[in-house]
């Protein structure tokens, strides 16, 4: 730590790292000197962490939440530039996050209440407002509706507003419970990205009957299924010949099935399942 004539600083062990790298044979304050003006250069983050789908998801929820005080370029409020990704309050996404939601006292950043999808789309745009990122187009919810309800064949399987069968997971809060980036995985690889909650499990019963459905709850004793013909049933697996989970997802691949407009559009829509 360093003594001064303000507050004590006590340096973590990174900044430790750094300011011996960097600063050999000094002391301790000139080395905590060299490391402010080195801090200052160096970029907040990696920003190739971030997915181009939540990038763009995020510009529009910005657009729509936060532009009216930032700007559309980030730089309406005096003293904040959004562009520049130095905020003093915000170095890392979670510190982003919570300026996000709590707000900040004393000034007109007034919190902001987003949910899981927006928060990551508002996060990975905030972090990339100067990078030039490679996004496709989101596409039109309209058309993607469309697509939800007739090509893609999706209420044969989920449940929507009341609509459509219950052997899949119910999508009407999904935009507001996935980021984008993920809905897309799930579109593009629905065996990789499944929940094992979700898995399809495959049962026989003593009479020899084979079910097959979706896994509601499992406890040591009990499983109960939501089989095809959307029936609850519950089973005690004592009385079982067999029970498997099966590890393909029933979901088809739809980067097969659609082409890149459609799948855009379906993901617009997908994202906009708020409930």
């Amino acid at each position: 730590m360093v003594a001064a004539s303000g507050p004590v600083r006590i340096y973590n062990a990174r900044e430790v790292s750094v300011m011996q790298r960097f600063t050999p044979g000094r002391s301790i304050a000139a080395a905590a000197f060299c490391l402010t003006a080195w801090a200052a250069q160096a970029p907040a983050q990696d920003h190739s962490q971030y997915e181009p789908a939540d990038i763009e998801y995020g510009r529009s929820v910005y657009l729509e939440r936060c532009a009216v005080c930032h700007g559309e370029d980030g730089d309406s409020v005096a003293g904040v530039d959004l562009r520049s990704g130095r905020l003093r309050r915000a170095a890392l996404d979670r510190e982003l996050i919570q300026v996000i939601r709590n707000g900040i006292a004393g000034t007109g950043m007034l919190a902001i209440d987003l949910d899981t999808a927006e928060m990551t789309g508002i996060v990975a745009y905030l972090r990339n407002m100067t990078y030039e990122v490679d996004v496709a187009s989101l596409g039109d919810a309209a058309r993607g509706r469309a697509i939800f309800e007739g090509a893609g064949d999706c209420l044969s399987c989920h449940r929507l507003e009341g609509r459509g069968l219950r052997t899949g997971p119910d999508l009407t809060r999904i935009g507001s419970m996935r980021p984008l980036s993920a809905l897309r995985r799930s579109l593009l690889d629905p065996t990789g990205t499944m929940r094992p909650i979700d898995r399809p499990v495959e049962l026989v019963t003593a009479d020899g009957t084979r079910v097959t459905g979706r896994r509601l709850n499992e406890d040591t004793y009990t499983v109960q299924v939501l089989d095809d013909a959307a029936r609850l049933r519950s089973f005690d697996k004592a009385d079982l010949r067999e029970f498997r989970v099966i590890e393909q997802s029933p979901m088809p691949v739809y980067g097969e099935r659609l082409d890149p407009a459609e799948l855009a559009d379906l993901l617009a829509y997908l994202v906009s399942l708020k409930g």
